[in-house]
């Protein structure tokens, strides 16, 4: 048995990650964060080339886009987008969104530490984003939704 200590949380894009279980304590085979995202909020679309993806939504409304299809959920339910499949999510309404992410194998947490870290923003700097993201097996296949 691994004991972790307190979640490291990070901040990117107004965004709050809580490292809940990080890869080095599961010998790559998952990690677990938390995330807070505001109203609005949704990442670019992109592809995990290596990685399952499973949110579970603790709180507020998030529209889901997988490959061309729309879903919506909220608190208590699970989406799992499979490695290898284009997707991105969007908070819906005026309240935060909190969601557990899952990813297997472990690893990605990573990428939210070096954008913090670099304060990278999305779109200006979206080709450093890019960069860093190949490492860690990601591309980005278009823009947020809604835009």
């Amino acid at each position: 048995m691994n004991l972790h200590s307190a979640p490291e949380t990070i901040e990117w894009q107004g965004t709050r990650y809580r490292t809940l279980l990080p890869a080095s304590q599961t010998g790559a085979r998952l990690s677990i964060f938390e995330s807070l995202d505001q109203p609005g909020y949704g990442p670019p679309r992109h592809i995990h080339k290596t990685e399952d993806e499973t949110f579970y939504v603790l709180a507020g409304e998030v529209e889901f886009w997988l490959e061309g299809q729309t879903t919506r959920h909220g608190p208590g339910e699970v989406v799992f987008v499979e490695r290898g499949r284009q997707h991105t999510f969007r908070v819906l309404g005026e309240m935060p969104a909190r969601m557990v992410t899952v990813m297997t194998p472990g690893g990605f947490d990573g990428f939210f530490a070096e954008m913090a870290k670099g304060r990278y923003r999305i779109p200006e700097d979206m080709a450093q984003i890019a960069a860093i993201g190949a490492k860690y097996n990601l591309e980005f296949t278009g823009p947020p939704l809604g835009h």
